[in-house]
């Protein structure tokens, strides 16, 4: 499999899982079971979003993916500016800790770190939420590069190095898949690279015997998000059974899936995500009038990334 198939993979299948798991944030465990007993979930919209449509997650990562292309790299101001548009014009969900940052007035560069200051809790999922493209334009220059971008991107929001940590051993994982290795298999490596003053809480949550009833906190904070996301990879066998299991552990079923789709996309590549997900998949983006991304604009973004 090409790495621009596994590269689509990663980036609609993050969309999709975002779509997919919208209708069900803050639902019960086994949601997605209950709704669709048969096991062949569908684009079913509720909460307030329409059927396919993404929301705040995917949303920043359009906006993170379209910033390192139009900027030939990372700029972090430039990224923070197109955060804070988005913000100012009023997306159908945002989570509270960036909108709080992207809100505060203050400048790119300390705003998150105040207010972290200010808060002392700034460990939300948020920067692992959008990380999909990011983590598919850095995938090509290493495990060191893609780590450090990864940080400095989630920094932008999130104060809590806890944060950049989880969001860097993603990057990684991602780009091990991509490269056609297994990201499981991967995670020791990456632990390794994770800063020691964080690296035995990680280990832990990405343990090969964790499972989500395991965690401490609800899945909206960093660690049982991504060790959710990386026990589905675990337990299941193709990219659709792995959603269902993320959606199924309810909570922050959205943010969960998305993170669960960009690692089981860049694994299964493109071909593996059903066509009756993407055909509905559509973006608004906000502070852009009525622009609309759809499945094929995401694949374009996502080959372009590669490049």
């Amino acid at each position: 499999m090409r790495m621009t198939d596994r590269a689509i993979g990663a980036v609609v299948g993050s969309a999709v899982g975002d779509a997919l798991g919208a209708p069900f944030e803050f639902g019960l465990a086994g949601v997605y079971t209950a709704k669709f007993p048969d096991g062949v979930g569908e684009m079913c919209g509720g909460g307030g979003w329409d059927p396919g449509e993404a929301t705040d997650d995917t949303q920043m990562a359009v906006l993170v993916g379209e910033s390192l292309l139009e900027r030939g790299g990372l700029e972090p101001a430039d990224m923070f500016g197109r955060f804070r548009r988005w913000a100012a014009a009023g997306p159908k969900d945002i989570g509270l800790q960036t909108e709080q940052v992207l809100g505060g007035g203050e400048p790119w560069d300390l705003a998150a770190t105040l207010h972290f200051q200010v808060n002392g809790r700034a460990a939300g999922n948020g920067s692992l939420m959008r990380a999909a493209t990011s983590a598919v334009y850095f995938a090509g220059d290493g495990r060191d590069v893609t780590m450090a971008a990864a940080r400095r991107i989630a920094a932008l929001t999130h104060g809590d190095p806890a944060a950049w940590e989880g969001t860097a051993v993603l990057h990684e994982l991602i780009r091990v898949a991509l490269d056609g290795g297994d990201p499981v298999d991967a995670v020791p490596d990456a632990l390794a690279e994770v800063h020691e003053d964080h690296r035995e809480r990680w280990a832990t949550a990405l343990a090969p015997g964790w499972h989500p009833d395991d965690a401490t906190e609800f899945n909206g904070a960093v660690w049982p998000c991504l060790g959710s996301a990386l026990w589905t990879l675990r337990t299941t066998t193709s990219f659709e059974e792995s959603l269902g299991a993320a959606i199924d552990l309810g909570g922050d079923t959205d943010t969960v899936a998305a993170v669960t789709g960009a690692l089981a996309g860049a694994v299964y590549g493109a071909a593996a995500i059903p066509e009756r997900w993407t055909c509905a998949l559509h973006v608004p983006l906000p502070g852009h009038g009525s622009r609309v991304l759809r499945t094929q604009d995401l694949a374009a973004l996502a080959t372009a990334l590669v490049g």
